[in-house]
């Protein structure tokens, strides 16, 4: 077998965890390891069922097209073949076998795999949990462990400081009144999960009203590419999604046409597809705005990181209840800071400040400005 490419423009991989070791009989489609490139982790299955050499290390980076194991089909092997075929194994041992680096790092703390729970796949035991495992029995030693940066991690690393170095990053703060958000989810949104099979989420008010911005604000929807400003006549809006592998990036194609339903459908189809890990370098690629939600974790105010080579990031926060004076009253509203940054290199002040009052605006007068006064038929109820 040969490291498949993961996608166009990617070279190489790096072999992050063997699930197999030498002599293992596996079968078609079997998950035999996970390999990392720049972009994304990815599952390696195998062609054929057979027994298996492995002819790489785990930390090894290889070429798009090395061979990285061998499976043997031969007569030889038959006889082993049937016999591994016949023993009876239940599911449940299956689950409870750990990879081989699990299963090293446990015999040399001593431990039996039998009294840990795994957190893998089908509950397979990883190396992270043969890393926190301790003896049940006697004080805890005092250690620490060293573990490679996979491929995924080094490269994002090496683009935040990039992005720090080389771009002229600022960001603007607003503060937004949920309130008529609030009201018509409270009111529509049982109505259009039982009409479209999902939930009516703050992230397609969110993305409409980015939109929007970006066509009142075009340099906000542009990048630099050498000594050449770019501008989009479309909006392809990533949305920042927590998956197993860390934050994952997807895009929502041409969010310009996408109605408040198909968006809501095309976010829950992505993130399925991030936290099953199952997304693709193609369905990562391409962005030109992102918009990331730390409130989901309870941030209230962050500073996010712009998505290279894309010039602006929204960051959403939390929802807390808070005193805002209202034609001089004080009155108990939901409020959500959010955060621009931007290249500022291309993006003026001025530019910056307006888009992000006019996502306040649109957001505080969604019926309005969103859906032009027809509640229902933007809503397609």
């Amino acid at each position: 077998m040969k490291i498949p490419s993961p996608g166009e423009s990617i070279t190489e991989v790096e072999i992050s965890s063997w699930l197999v070791k030498n002599g293992d009989y596996v079968r078609k489609d079997q998950v035999i390891a996970e390999i990392s490139s720049d972009k994304a982790t990815l599952e390696l299955t195998a062609e054929k069922s057979g027994i298996i050499t492995l002819k790489a290390k785990e930390g090894e980076t290889l070429q798009v097209g090395h061979i990285v194991c061998l499976i043997d089909l031969n007569k030889n092997a038959s006889a082993r073949i049937k016999k591994i075929e016949e023993k009876p194994i239940t599911t449940d041992e299956l689950k409870k076998i750990p990879s081989p680096a699990a299963r090293k790092i446990l015999a040399e703390k001593n431990i039996s795999y039998s009294q840990i729970l795994g957190s893998g796949k089908e509950g397979r035991i990883t190396k992270k949990d043969a890393l926190k495992a301790i003896p049940s029995m006697g004080g805890a030693p005092r250690s620490f462990q060293r573990e490679r940066l996979s491929a995924l991690r080094k490269k994002i690393s090496e683009r935040l400081v990039n992005v720090k170095n080389e771009t002229a990053m600022l960001t603007t703060f607003n503060e937004i009144d949920m309130s008529e958000i609030f009201s018509l989810r409270n009111r529509y949104k049982e109505q259009f999960k039982e009409q479209h099979g999902v939930g009516l989420g703050f992230m397609s008010f969110f993305v409409k009203s980015c939109v929007k911005a970006l066509n009142l604000y075009p340099d906000i929807n542009t990048m630099i590419d050498g000594e050449e400003k770019i501008h989009y006549d479309f909006c392809d809006i990533s949305i920042a999604i927590s998956g197993p592998k860390g934050l994952m990036v997807p895009v929502l194609r041409n969010a310009e046409i996408l109605s408040f339903r198909g968006i809501e459908q095309e976010i829950k189809r992505l993130a399925s597809r991030v936290r099953s890990g199952k997304i693709s370098v193609d369905e990562m690629s391409g962005g030109t705005f992102t918009i990331t939600n730390g409130g989901v974790f309870g941030s209230m105010l962050s500073t996010p990181i712009i998505n290279p080579p894309q010039s602006a990031i929204l960051g959403m926060h939390n929802i807390v209840e808070r005193p805002v004076a209202i034609n001089g009253e004080v009155k108990i509203r939901p409020i959500m800071y959010v955060a621009l940054s931007y290249d500022h290199r291309i993006i003026d002040g001025r530019e910056s400040v307006g888009f992000l009052v006019s996502v306040k605006e649109i957001l505080e007068n969604p019926i309005e400005i969103l859906m032009e006064s027809k509640i229902e038929n933007a809503l397609e109820l």
